[in-house]
C-alpha cells in the first residue's frame, strides 16, 4: 500500500474504508503482515486501510474483539489519538508505566451540515484505541483541524 491510500483516508477521502493500526507486539509476524498490499509500516507497527467489512474482520482476527463492541466500550472514555492513528494519550496515563496504543480502529464520516456540530464543519474522523494498560478510549476530530 502506498502512503497515498493512508493520506486519502486521513484527508476524509475514503469514507467507505476503515483504518486499523496494530502495534508490533499485537502481530506475531510483522514482516509477513507488511508484505500484504493493504498494509503500511507506521509507528512501531502496521497501518491497514481497507474496506469497512474487511477491516472489521481483520480487527477481530488481530484483537479477538468485535469491532462494534469495542467501539461502544471505547466511546465511554475520552482520550487523545494522534492524527496519524499510531500514537495517543491514554486518559489513565499517570506518568508511570507503559501507555502506548496497542491498536487503533478508525473510520471517517462525511460532512453533514444537517447534523450540526463537528459534522457541520467537515469530514469527521472517529478513532478508538486500546492502551497497553488495557484502557479503551476514543477521540473524534474534524479533518484538517488537527
Amino acid at each position: 500500500m502506498t502512503d497515498d491510500r493512508v493520506a486519502a483516508f486521513l484527508a476524509g477521502d475514503r469514507p467507505d474504508d476503515v483504518a486499523l493500526y496494530l502495534a508490533a507486539d499485537r502481530v506475531s509476524n510483522l514482516d509477513a503482515l507488511l508484505d500484504q498490499p493493504a498494509v503500511h509500516p507506521a509507528g512501531d507497527g502496521a497501518l491497514l486501510v481497507v474496506d469497512g467489512e474487511t477491516g472489521r474482520s481483520v480487527f477481530q482476527r488481530f484483537t479477538d474483539e468485535d469491532a462494534m463492541a469495542f467501539t461502544g466500550e471505547a466511546m465511554g472514555r475520552d482520550g487523545h489519538v494522534d492524527a496519524t492513528l499510531t500514537d495517543g494519550t491514554c486518559p489513565d496515563a499517570d506518568g508511570e508505566g507503559d501507555h502506548e496504543p496497542r491498536f487503533v480502529f478508525s473510520f471517517v464520516e462525511e460532512q453533514n451540515e444537517e447534523v450540526g456540530g463537528l459534522y457541520e464543519r467537515g469530514d469527521v474522523v472517529h478513532a478508538y484505541a486500546q492502551c497497553s494498560c488495557g484502557t479503551a478510549y476514543s477521540d473524534t476530530w474534524v479533518v484538517d483541524e488537527r
